[in-house]
């Protein structure tokens, strides 16, 4: 069994957060009664009914119900990781869509504690040219991750303070210069 290197004493830590957004579920619910709906009438129609009309009714109600299920399910939480390497940021069940900013990318974070969805357009993956990229699972705090060239990429996540301090002395530590090591 092999651990991974424990950090050198003073270096910072590993932080990890979350967010997550109960209310969501409502919507999956609602894409799950589509989807029931589309089988229902796939399944549960008298041989007189037209065919058109029943497969472009059953094809729409799942298509709608799949969609509103995926969108509603991949944004029920966010999960933040701030490491050596960089932060990353996966959202859903099944981790999808997912970020890495590498901490090269990085020029600084900072704390927004008012991150809305309607001031983003909504819950999920957002972008808008004048504030940049964002993924808003809640209202609340979030992290404002300055990437360089006026490119921002906000994320709601609890303990936004402590994601802005992670990444803050990550940051101090890889620009401080390597010493005591001689090259041969």
């Amino acid at each position: 069994m092999t651990h991974a290197p424990r950090p050198a004493a003073g270096s910072p830590q590993v932080w990890t957060g979350r967010a997550s957004n109960r209310i969501q579920w409502l919507f999956a619910a609602a894409g799950a009664a589509c989807v029931a709906l589309g089988i229902e009438l796939a399944v549960d129609q008298p041989a007189t009914t037209a065919l058109a009309p029943l497969v472009m009714s059953v094809v729409g109600c799942l298509t709608v119900g799949l969609l509103i299920l995926f969108l509603t399910v991949a944004f029920t939480h966010v999960q933040v990781r701030v490491d050596r390497e960089g932060v990353y940021v996966r959202c859903g069940h099944i981790g999808l869509p997912r970020r890495r900013i590498s901490l090269d990318q990085v020029s600084g974070a900072q704390l927004d504690p008012s991150v809305s969805p309607r001031s983003w357009g909504g819950w999920g993956y957002r972008w808008r040219p004048e504030k940049g990229t964002a993924v808003v699972v809640r209202r609340g705090p979030g992290v404002v991750i300055d990437l360089g060239g006026g490119h921002l990429f906000t994320v709601t996540v609890d303990d936004a303070e402590g994601a802005v301090q992670a990444i803050t002395d990550w940051l101090r530590l890889h620009s401080v210069p390597v010493t005591g090591t001689s090259a041969r």
